[in-house]
């Protein structure tokens, strides 16, 4: 038997991997963890949203559910303990970059907190899984506004047409990174000194805009849902900025993909920047005309102030996922837009319509 535990099972990427893992064998037990205060902390994803996905997790007699936060260490501590877990992915947390400026203490407490009490509790076991620790671009921060930049009439551009965006040696320090950023970029300092004082095997995966069917998105944090679901209910959408700011695309099984073949291929102590890369980036501006395309429709949206540290453009360089694991993605923004709009107009109970 595979012992497996999710932490943030309820949200999307969490919910997703339990689903893999569940149905891939019975041999696989899951354990998921979810706090559920998205909606009443964080506000961005009503529970609702998170109890839908909770009922197709239970489906499976493979998958137990238990509503508990990550900041309780002596909860964390012995459920570790008491069990022996082959693998542990770390995809809960704080999400909001604007909500982290609002309130850092919280932001420390549901990021940086939850990790050091996962990593404790790791310290203190007798068992070694393998720690996967769901990252974020933010980590670079306003950085990568330094780089040769042009604007182009939908969106940001760099000027070097053979530049394939942020690798994952692009500096970390020397800017400012939102609470946000930083409780993400710590929570990544504090897994390797662990890995490397108490010996524990860790990947850290730092997300570009991962997409699909069931991401309960707000203006925060899942922008591709929140304009697609805006746009469904008929709303206005406010857009901070220009709306020219780029960000490449990874649709959820892609992510699924890579993170099998870094089980089938036992990769350790790696990090790795994960997003759609070069090909398959997109703007603000370019999602919501392509929505007005497929949807036959206009849609109205209005500007203001940008937000503070906001990147104008981030693209992953994808370039050493593809190499040690010869992996890429496979659905382009346009398939996986389509797929995302055709699965909420399917569920619209789901959606909150």
């Amino acid at each position: 038997m595979t012992e497996i535990l999710i932490t943030g099972g309820a949200g999307f990427i969490g919910s997703y991997l339990a689903e893999y893992f569940a149905s891939k064998t019975k041999a696989n037990n899951i354990t998921i963890i979810d706090n559920l205060a998205r909606d009443n902390i964080f506000h961005h994803c009503s529970e609702k949203e998170l109890e839908n996905n909770l009922t197709v997790l239970k489906g499976y007699a493979n998958i137990r559910f238990i509503r508990k936060d990550l900041r309780d260490y002596e909860f964390i501590k012995n459920l570790i303990r008491k069990n022996t877990f082959d693998y542990i992915f770390h995809a809960s947390g704080q999400t909001g970059v604007n909500f982290s400026i609002k309130n850092p203490i919280m932001d420390f407490e549901h990021n940086l907190r939850a990790t050091i009490n996962l990593l404790e509790a790791l310290k203190l076991s007798n068992s070694n899984p393998k720690f996967f620790y769901f990252s974020s671009n933010k980590v670079f921060g306003r950085s990568v506004n330094e780089l040769d930049i042009t604007q182009g009439e939908t969106r940001y551009l760099f000027r070097d047409p053979t530049f394939q965006g942020i690798s994952e040696s692009f500096p970390v320090i020397n800017t400012q990174h939102t609470p946000y950023g930083t409780s993400k970029l710590c929570s990544e300092l504090y897994i390797q000194e662990y890995a490397y004082t108490y010996d524990i095997d860790y990947l850290i995966l730092r997300m570009s805009c991962i997409y699909g069917p069931r991401q309960c998105g707000g203006e925060a944090q899942g922008w591709v849902s929140h304009i697609i679901k805006k746009t469904l209910r008929n709303e206005p959408i406010i857009i901070f900025g220009n709306g020219k700011q780029v960000r490449d695309l990874l649709y959820i099984t892609d992510l699924l993909k890579f993170i099998e073949l870094t089980l089938e291929k036992d990769v350790v102590k790696e990090i790795f920047n994960i997003g759609g890369g070069i090909n398959n980036a997109i703007s603000i501006i370019k999602l919501i005309k392509f929505l007005e395309q497929i949807l036959d429709k206009n849609i109205p949206y209005s500007f203001e102030n940008w937000r503070i540290a906001d990147q104008k453009i981030y693209i992953s360089d994808i370039s050493k996922a593809k190499e040690m694991l010869k992996w890429k993605p496979k659905i382009s923004p346009k398939l996986g837009i389509n797929k995302m709009v055709n699965w909420y107009q399917d569920n619209k109970n789901y959606s909150l319509f």
